[in-house]
């Protein structure tokens, strides 16, 4: 009887969290990103009012488009947001932390997360600079395990079935950022909990404490600061791309508007999440000039089942199953993704 009671209260909790995400700073949709994100698109909004079509030529249509509004993929990412984070989330809430205190427990030596000291012994400058020095190199290995795993996401026939959920969407807006499949979740919950363990857990082994990370509302300052900076426009379909060679060391919402686009040439391109240069460094890094050829959703055979909470649920399982049987019996699956187009003289935009 305690344990149903503990469920229905975790339960409640988990709600009332989801209901108010958007004052959570904890949550991609937290209110001051979104605010930084509409600040962003007025000004894009200024600078490219003359070029727009006549039902977008007020700003607030041009937040909300039709085109965006009035497709029922707008509307399934409101609806599974709440279905996912009262169910899938739910059931799967504490399992990063498992794997995190067990995996600091291995790399630090057997000391519990909960007996170990943030308390140095150095002077306050060299304190500051190793705190950021810690929250730096914590997000470029956490990041490039993410970007890892995004890849993995992709060429695995087997991943992709659960992975392909997220590129189901064919209109974006910042709540399609939690169109997810559990299976999803549960692989990074598992790879990031496991790096940030061992990553702390070998800090405290061999410099007898952890150092405090730079942080504001809670968030460490490097995490907040991608946040800020237009991180919502990222699914969304207003187009945004830094100028030049930036875009390579700076993730822009075009970076992956690109990796969703259907184009034959954006397919399995524009991993990164946070550092680009992890696609620069192993050639997947593609950037247009502008988003002509861009066009979201996933293009495959069973796209249109992807259409209720319930089938983005199951649908992935059922085809994950197919490919295990396909690999049984020996034979290829075929992931059904167009070839790359090789004759660049129509695509002037690349």
């Amino acid at each position: 009887m305690d344990l149903i009671w503990e469920f229905g209260r975790s339960f409640l909790l988990n709600a009332e969290q989801t209901m108010y995400a958007m004052s959570d700073p904890n949550h991609r949709i937290y209110y001051v990103y979104v605010l930084t994100s509409v600040i962003m698109a007025f000004l894009i909004y200024k600078s490219s009012k003359a070029k727009l079509v006549s039902d977008e030529k007020t700003f607030l249509r041009f937040l909300f488009p039709k085109k965006v509004w009035s497709h029922p993929s707008a509307w399934l990412d409101l609806r599974y947001f709440f279905f996912h984070s009262l169910i899938g989330k739910f059931l799967i809430a504490g399992f990063y932390v498992a794997v995190l205190v067990t995996s600091f427990r291995w790399a630090s030596g057997g000391i519990s997360i909960t007996e170990a000291t943030n308390q140095s012994t150095l002077s306050t400058g060299q304190g500051i600079a190793l705190s950021i020095a810690f929250m730096i190199v914590t997000m470029v290995i956490s990041d490039f395990m993410a970007w890892y795993c995004h890849y993995l996401q992709h060429k695995s026939p087997l991943l992709w079935q659960f992975h392909k959920v997220h590129h189901s969407a064919e209109v974006m807006h910042p709540v399609s950022n939690y169109r997810e499949h559990p299976i999803d979740n549960l692989l990074y919950n598992t790879v990031l909990g496991a790096t940030y363990g061992i990553v702390v857990g070998a800090t405290l082994r061999f410099l007898g404490y952890i150092p405090s990370v730079p942080a504001l509302l809670g968030i460490p300052l490097l995490t907040l600061a991608f946040n800020a900076v237009g991180y919502n426009l990222r699914h969304s379909h207003i187009w945004l791309r830094w100028p030049g060679k930036w875009s390579m060391i700076f993730p822009s919402p075009a970076h992956h508007h690109v990796h969703h686009s259907s184009h034959p040439d954006h397919l399995d391109k524009n991993f990164a999440f946070m550092f680009p240069i992890w696609d620069v460094i192993f050639k997947t890094y593609h950037m247009p000039e502008d988003n002509r050829d861009v066009k979201f959703g996933i293009g495959e055979g069973n796209a249109e089942e992807l259409t209720s909470c319930t089938r983005l649920y199951w649908v992935p399982f059922r085809d994950a199953y197919r490919v295990v049987q396909a690999q049984i019996k020996g034979v290829a699956f075929n992931m059904s993704k167009p070839e790359p187009v090789k004759d660049r003289k129509n695509h002037p935009a690349e």
